[in-house]
């Protein structure tokens, strides 16, 4: 089967009749098969899969065809998917079937998307390398012995091994950028309320996004525009009307991009993500566009004001998984208070119930106007800090990581490490506003690099856009 790059490239094939929708599954089905070991799937639905490429043959043939006709998607296991298990990678949901489907998965199908499984990821979203799953961490198909990021690792696992077409992740961290960089794809987080949350289960409900892992910019704006839009389901969507992302990837004039500083100072950050990152200034302002340095002082309090106001969260969140209206039960409960407390301990992991712990806590009475109060004051004042850049810039330039993807196990003794690998991750869902990782570089020993885009709310347009420029301009990663 030829390797297609872009989903254009793809369509032009079907329409061709040179590939068919049946052959693309069998496809990856195969693959799927042949690279078990990556552990990037929980589910496959094979023949669920065939019957749906069978029916989207007929309709190419027909005319009547969707826009995603041929995408074979992954969906990440915190999305409902209505008579499918979703398991949030956690054992508290092991055997649970969804009633119902995600609006953003059903909008993907309503497109004519194929969806081919369930992939693995971080408990319930809480990680940054899949090591947190309860069914075994996902390895990075590019070195093996290194994680793929998380807490999307499975879906961006599934793209890189060429195991479905594209995936759709969640972000409410850095969980669809950060495996999208470790694995050398385009990953995309959304303004928060660009894309609906029903259907998602709930992380961090102010913090959670809905957002795709791809082979390229094109791919990412077309599922996006795709996704988007209000939903009656969530009031907290966004009513804005959806461009036509996938129509309007053309920049068009010179830009001025403000680039973090300390991304570039700072003794955390990997020499050869700062080569890259320095490369692609350098490039930039080759092509006359104005880059500029920018300081963010408050950059010292994203990582407190995530993890304070997400931890807060999913103690209300997590607080149904209770074994008494679904998922796991614990056999030896013997009395209320014995059933809450042995199915929690036996079906949650110990990260989820480590930020549990933490979030009662900083939620409790004594605490609550020291911690989730002030933080979230805090919050508010990053957001002022970034608005007030983006009156200055029309985008800002980090690294989407300080490292290239690490080997496995490293940081799991060490949390203060992982939380550090989200540095430069959490500032865009501490204030809601988009970002895009694109790979525009390796290391010595050919790990990728990330660098991610900003740009102001709702300004997925012009960062589409723009970062498809940057694509088509790098082609050829550079070996530093």
């Amino acid at each position: 089967m030829k390797y297609y790059s872009s989903f254009r490239s793809l369509q032009q094939d079907l329409h061709q009749g040179t590939v068919s929708c049946r052959a693309l599954v069998d496809y990856y089905l195969n693959r799927i098969a042949q690279q078990a070991h990556l552990n990037a799937f929980l589910a496959v639905y094979a023949e669920e899969a065939r019957q749906e490429a069978a029916r989207i043959d007929a309709k190419l043939a027909a005319g009547t065809a969707g826009k995603l006709a041929g995408m074979v998607i992954g969906i990440k296991d915190l999305l409902c998917y209505a008579n499918h298990g979703v398991h949030g990678g956690s054992r508290i949901l092991n055997g649970f079937v969804s009633q119902f489907t995600a609006t953003a998965v059903q909008r993907l199908l309503d497109e004519d998307a194929i969806i081919i499984g369930r992939q693995n990821c971080d408990e319930f979203g809480m990680g940054s390398s899949n090591e947190n799953s309860a069914y075994g961490p996902v390895l990075n198909a590019r070195d093996e012995s290194r994680v793929p990021g998380g807490s999307s690792g499975g879906s961006a696992v599934a793209v890189q091994a060429d195991l479905c077409f594209a995936s759709i992740g969640t972000d409410t961290g850095g969980s669809v950028r950060q495996p999208a960089a470790f694995c050398g794809l385009v990953g995309l987080k959304p303004t928060y309320a660009r894309v609906s949350r029903w259907g998602l289960l709930a992380y961090a409900s102010s913090f959670d996004t809905i957002g795709p892992i791809t082979r390229c910019v094109e791919d990412a704006a077309l599922i996006l525009e795709v996704m988007a839009g209000a939903d009656e389901q969530d009031s907290t969507v966004s009513q804005q009307p959806v461009p036509a992302y996938s129509e309007k990837l053309e920049a068009g004039g010179l830009k001025k991009i403000g680039y973090f500083r300390d991304s570039l100072e700072s003794d955390g950050v990997d020499p050869s993500v700062k080569a890259v990152l320095r490369q692609t200034i350098d490039r930039l302002e080759a092509e006359g566009h104005t880059v500029v340095p920018v300081d963010f002082p408050l950059a010292k309090y994203y990582l407190p004001t995530y993890y304070i106001l997400t931890t807060a969260e999913v103690s209300s969140n997590l607080s149904r998984y209770d074994g008494v209206r679904y998922g796991h039960r614990s056999p030896q409960a013997v009395d209320l208070d014995s059933l809450y407390r042995l199915s929690r301990t036996e079906g949650l992991g110990a990260e989820a119930r480590k930020r549990i712990l933490l979030g009662t806590f900083v939620l409790s009475a004594n605490y609550y106007d020291a911690y989730y109060t002030k933080a979230q004051r805090v919050r508010r004042l990053i957001k002022e800090e970034i608005e007030q850049h983006f009156e200055q810039v029309d985008f800002l330039l980090y690294p989407t990581t300080p490292s290239v993807a690490f080997p496995l196990g490293e940081k799991s003794s060490d949390p203060l490490k992982e939380f550090l690998a989200d540095i430069f991750t959490v500032q865009a869902n501490v204030t809601g506003v988009p970002a895009l990782s694109l790979p525009l570089g390796t290391d010595s020993q050919g790990m990728p690099v990330g660098i991610q885009i900003l740009a102001p709310a709702f300004g997925e347009e012009k960062l589409l856009a723009f970062a498809n420029t940057l694509e088509i301009q790098d082609q050829a990663a550079v070996s530093v």
